[in-house]
């Protein structure tokens, strides 16, 4: 009886599930977002050499978050994590100015890929308790996001340490996901 009501339930409410690819250039708090997510907590990351997976429950949907090491000699394996990926998290070190030009060749660079063309794109502008980071839309200008076309995209300022900013971010892919079903 109660597999039966549980199918049921989920044929329904249709849990729905997404596969999101998240990367960014090296340090830029991916994994920290990643855990804080999935455990609510800061854990001690080092740089991710390969790939951390995990499965995140936010309101009916499951997402499975890949977070690719953001070295720039692994960068040409990100290629590899692209088929069937519904949503893309690019996240930034807001506080980089220095490498904010290489995280934008970056982007566009993965957006020009066939395979990502259905993509939704979120960005995160992380690490917004800094004193010196850059703000939303100076980010939006630096990565070139107006000039994109047929690419739904947003981006929400972060700070993976505290959360602030990803279960937003997290509701405006799910909300998009909906959309699209």
């Amino acid at each position: 009886m109660g597999i039966s009501f549980s199918s049921l339930f989920s044929e329904l409410f249709g849990k729905k599930e997404m596969r999101i690819l998240m990367v960014g250039l090296d340090a830029a708090g991916k994994t920290t977002i990643l855990y804080k997510l999935k455990l609510g907590e800061i854990v001690t990351t080092i740089p991710t050499i390969g790939f951390n997976v995990e499965t995140v429950e936010y309101k009916n949907i499951s997402f499975t978050v890949w977070d690719v090491g953001g070295q720039d000699k692994i960068r040409p394996l990100w290629r590899h994590y692209f088929q069937n990926t519904q949503g893309i998290i690019f996240v930034v070190d807001s506080n980089d100015r220095d490498r904010i030009s290489e995280a934008r060749d970056e982007l566009q660079r993965m957006l020009n890929e066939d395979e990502l063309r259905d993509a939704l794109l979120l960005v995160f502008a992380n690490k917004q308790d800094l004193p010196n980071a850059m703000n939303a839309a100076e980010i939006t200008d630096k990565l070139g996001l107006h000039s994109l076309r047929n690419r739904h995209w947003y981006i929400q300022t972060a700070c993976a340490t505290s959360g602030d900013g990803l279960y937003e971010g997290l509701e405006w892919l799910s909300a998009n996901l909906k959309r699209r079903s």
